[in-house]
């Protein structure tokens, strides 16, 4: 019998169930940072419309990458949360964060498909290189429409699955509409 509280054991396995193991995180987040160093991905936040006052969400950001861009893009008056369903990426981003005076900048620990963010809270969601890891991808997808402004965007890219399954699921979703697609990304608006 589960203890009070704990929930049942798909609630457990739910919450788990897009969470790489530790070596696989740290291995991705080496090379990552090794990517990083040559420049990637400079430039692709402006591009995709982050400004200055917006609250954006980082999900999925890893170790953060694209945290200090987002920072200083949203200036002063704006918010980046930087969501991860892995301990290690909060860790990660809350160091950097510490490090790098990225005071704007709030690391959020998801619980499976839940950010733990209010309704509506987001003027603009990015999702980059992590969509093909989700396993539930329309319960994931609901969860971005709920934290999402009803005038909010959503940056969508492929990850390493191919545009036409990415697309499926978004469509699919029943909550998205697609309104951009570049051979990097998906900008999505909601239903």
């Amino acid at each position: 019998m589960p203890e009070p509280g704990a929930g049942s054991e798909t609630a457990r396995n739910t919450e788990q169930a897009d969470r790489v193991p530790d070596l696989y995180f740290r291995l991705m987040a080496f090379t990552i940072r090794i990517r990083d160093r040559f420049g990637y991905p400079a430039g692709l936040l402006a591009r995709i419309g982050v400004r200055d006052g917006m609250t954006v969400v980082d999900y999925g950001c890893g170790p953060g990458s694209y945290v200090k861009e987002a920072s200083g893009l949203v200036g002063v008056t704006g918010t980046v949360y930087a969501v991860d369903v892995h301990e290690l990426a909060v860790e990660a981003v809350s160091h950097r964060s510490r490090k790098e005076e990225l005071a704007n900048v709030i690391p959020v620990l998801a619980k499976g498909y839940d950010s733990t963010l209010t309704d509506a809270v987001a003027d603009l969601v990015y999702a980059l290189d992590m969509f093909h890891m989700v396993e539930n991808q329309k319960a994931f997808l609901a969860e971005l429409r709920r934290i999402m402004k009803p005038d909010g965007t959503l940056i969508l890219d492929d990850g390493h699955q191919p545009r036409e399954k990415t697309r499926r699921a978004i469509l699919g979703s029943g909550l998205w509409s697609i309104e951009e697609e570049t051979g990097e990304y998906l900008r999505c608006r909601p239903l």
